[in-house]
């Protein structure tokens, strides 16, 4: 019988999700690092250094690789010999309970806060629970007398592409899931693994997926050897295929949206095949420790070798440095797609519940709190600033869920261009291409490089909504690339422009 202190295990999980907010895991970098060796489209190996770069940063600050500091997800494997107990004497927690402390301490923690996610009441006011709580637990009781666990952080923009479908026994699973790709687009920030989960049930099949994604990277030496079994030639073929469609490295173009493919299966009903599809982003970030009751968890840190080479800055030789004080239209018309730029000046920022007020006060005719005629808009929700910093890490966040607004804010306001990550719809591009604007994207998942590039923070406008309230931030050469131009050409293929 082995005896676990629940105080152990909540000391061991806030020291975890702060430990994964900064540090990718070592399988992961090395995997960025092949997949920049190997690329040669311009736009895409901008973005794989920006990520690499990150990484070193946010290691070294010890502050989030991205903003979206994720979902607390805890999977803890039990051994039938653990028994836990509280050290203080009271009567123990539910594992929930202890799992949500754990997760409260880690996103309050004053030193290193992270940006709380979870709202409750999801049809009704959806409000933020302001500390990142409820952890979303998993728990399976095991032979042993060990207690394993596996601490992830999941952004929301992989887990929203996630897939499902059962298949027939005669259909092809890759094709199945090659065929989701594009539909995907880039809102998951590639580059990244793939989890497939096949067989079980529906929801079987989607804990599979998600936990496979959290076996480590080895599609390198699965290449050099081959398959030896059906499964290991299934990775194979979708990472191959995957990789052929040119999405690329955050939807850019090239041959490195896909690092690895990973697998994991089950028996199902006969007349099925149940598969599930679920992504992980550019901010891998996962870590597993044991406890055996002597005491909370160690978790040891990369050597710093593993960022070896990497710089602790962005450059970009060819970049077009662009002064956002003095920028007009006639400046815009000249951005062409894949161009990267490097903006300095001021910006606005503002997400999805900033556009709604902004387009429900146009709608009643109503003036607007900040004049957006000719200024562009960062769609971003920080983290809060620490220190001397002007603003937390501040990476962008997904642009097609504020699609519907760029009409409006253009042909009634006067914006002239917008920073976001991902692809636009046909008819944001429409838009675009209608008032001679632009939309910039920025790298996904590098947060905290990005941050460096903001100088200084104020909020203009509805600060009660907190991170999405619309601050304007003075930038020096904030690094994108130009997604969408003037003419509504966009660099993400898999768009169909109109």
């Amino acid at each position: 019988m082995t005896r676990i202190a629940q105080e152990d295990l909540a000391d061991s999980l806030a020291q975890a999700f702060q430990f994964v907010s900064h540090h990718h895991p070592p399988d992961f970098v090395r995997a960025l690092r092949r997949a920049l060796a190997a690329e040669t489209h311009a736009p895409a190996r901008a973005a794989i250094e920006q990520l690499l770069v990150n990484s070193r940063l946010a290691a070294l600050g010890r502050r989030p690789v991205c903003q979206d500091t994720g979902v607390g997800q805890v999977f803890l494997r039990v051994g039938c010999g653990v028994r836990f107990f509280r050290r203080d004497g009271a009567p123990p927690w539910s594992l929930q309970a202890v799992a949500d402390e754990g997760v409260r301490r880690a996103y309050r923690d004053p030193v290193n806060p992270l940006r709380a996610t979870m709202v409750s009441d999801p049809l009704g006011r959806r409000l933020n629970t302001r500390d990142n709580t409820p952890a979303v637990v998993h728990c399976e009781i095991v032979e042993g007398d060990a207690l394993e666990v596996l601490v992830v952080a999941k952004g929301g923009g992989g887990d929203v592409k996630a897939r499902f479908a059962t298949l027939e026994p005669s259909d092809s699973v890759a094709d199945w899931v090659v065929a989701q790709l594009p539909g995907m687009g880039a809102g998951w920030c590639p580059p990244g693994t793939l989890g497939i989960g096949i067989g079980g049930t529906p929801e079987q099949a989607m804990l599979l997926a998600k936990l496979s994604l959290f076996d480590p990277i080895d599609m390198d030496l699965l290449q050099a050897r081959g398959a030896r079994n059906a499964e290991e030639a299934l990775r194979l073929q979708v990472c191959e295929r995957a990789n052929a469609l040119g999405i690329g490295a955050q939807g850019l173009g090239g041959t490195s949206a896909v690092l690895d493919v990973k697998l994991r299966t089950a028996p199902c009903h006969a007349a099925t095949i149940p598969v599930a599809l679920v992504p992980n982003c550019a901010a891998a970030r996962y870590v597993r420790f044991t406890l055996d009751g002597s005491g909370p968890a160690r978790i040891e840190e990369p050597p710093s070798s593993l960022w070896d080479g990497i710089a602790d800055r962005f450059e970009m030789p060819g970049a077009v440095r662009v002064d956002l004080d003095r920028l007009g239209a006639d400046e815009v018309r000249q951005w062409r797609i894949g161009q990267t730029l490097l903006l300095s000046g001021r910006v606005l920022t503002a997400r999805d519940a900033a556009h709604k007020r902004l387009v429900d006060l146009l709608a009643r005719g109503e003036p607007l709190p900040v004049d957006l005629r000719g200024r562009v808009v960062y769609y971003v929700g920080p983290v809060d600033a620490v220190g001397d910093e002007a603003v937390g890490p501040a990476g962008p966040t997904t642009a097609t869920r504020m699609d519907r607004f760029v009409e409006p804010l253009m042909a009634q306001a006067g914006l002239l261009a917008m920073i976001g990550k991902a692809e636009r719809g046909p008819g944001a591009i429409a838009a675009i291409a209608r008032h001679g604007g632009a939309y910039l994207s920025a790298t996904g998942g590098a947060a905290y490089l990005l941050s460096k590039a903001i100088r200084a923070a104020r909020v203009l406008a509805f600060e009660d909504l907190g991170m999405e309230a619309i601050h304007e931030f003075e930038l020096v050469d904030f690094p994108v690339t130009v997604a969408v131009d003037s003419r509504g050409r966009t660099i993400h293929a898999f768009v169909q422009s109109s």
